[in-house]
């Protein structure tokens, strides 16, 4: 089944470089839905920036489920949803959520990676 993007190729301007790539839910690339949860985590490849990307409506289901995760440059997450650039610089182990009806993001501090 091939995807159908919320945004299309010709869309996607260049907003921020050298962070390379980072994982993103369908929900953001496919659904249009903000990013209103990220972290980074220790890159598993060097062309990956560690970054992660969820809207915050994905079931542990679908967050588990390979084929609704993408693998994208992190200028193109940016494209969808501008909000995250200014915590890009973020260290590894950060974590970042922004409510429903806001546009602030807030550090989270009660949240880790899981060991999978």
């Amino acid at each position: 089944m091939t995807k159908k993007f919320k945004l299309s190729a010709d869309e996607i301007k260049p907003l921020v470089s050298g962070f390379g790539a980072c994982f993103a839910s369908d929900m953001i690339t496919v659904d249009g839905h903000p990013v209103r949860f990220m972290y980074r985590e220790t890159p598993e490849r060097d062309v990956d920036s560690g970054w992660r990307f969820f809207s915050g409506y994905e079931s542990d289901e679908f967050a588990n489920t390979p084929s609704n995760i993408g693998i994208y440059g992190v200028n193109t997450i940016a494209n969808y949803d501008p909000s995250i650039i200014p915590v890009l610089e973020a260290p590894i182990g950060s974590a970042f959520e922004k409510s429903n009806d806001g546009e602030k993001w807030s550090i989270v501090t009660d949240w880790a990676p899981s060991d999978e």
